[in-house]
């Protein structure tokens, strides 16, 4: 499991921290339930964790298959046996690194890339829909609070994936 900084508790009153937590926990729920509906409404024969695999190649580009397992938080052998399936299901390409002949390389196809753009739009659709429930005098401050979060992650922005790898 990829290890995150300690947190420093002492600054952050335990009544606030733990209302954070609780509030990211409950909205993590939701949006994993997002994500379902979203894929299962594109693509009912790729799982949650293809998925992951499939938008971590979208956001990072081509990975070894250690580093995918790496980005993923799974054993390499995990991520092996979810490349194949990827593999059998043309949305990924895998090939000998020209520079180490030991090492393998994951690839999104265009069937991948697109497959990943659709999903992306019906959850982006299902997220317009709750946030426009959001009191517009909220939102700014969602924004900044999400940012955040997602940088203390590590999550890579939307944007700077949008165009793709080749």
């Amino acid at each position: 499991m990829q290890q995150l900084p300690a947190t420093d508790v002492a600054s952050n009153p335990p009544d606030e921290f733990d209302a954070v937590t609780d509030a990211l926990l409950t909205a993590s729920r939701a949006l994993v339930a997002v994500a379902a509906r979203s894929l299962a409404e594109v693509d009912d024969d790729v799982t949650l964790p293809q998925y992951r695999a499939l938008v971590v190649l979208a956001s990072h580009g081509p990975q070894h298959v250690g580093e995918l397992a790496s980005a993923l938080d799974v054993h390499a052998s995990t991520s092996t046996r979810l490349c194949d399936r990827l593999v059998k299901k043309q949305l990924v390409r895998r090939s000998v690194d020209s520079e180490s002949r030991r090492e393998t390389s994951i690839t999104l196809t265009a069937a991948g890339r697109a497959l990943v753009d659709r999903v992306t739009s019906a959850r982006r659709r299902e997220i317009e829909h709750i946030v426009g429930r959001i009191p517009a005098n909220l939102r700014s401050g969602a924004v900044t609070a999400l940012r955040a979060f997602t940088e203390a992650a590590g999550e890579v922005p939307q944007q700077s994936w949008v165009l793709g790898w080749s």
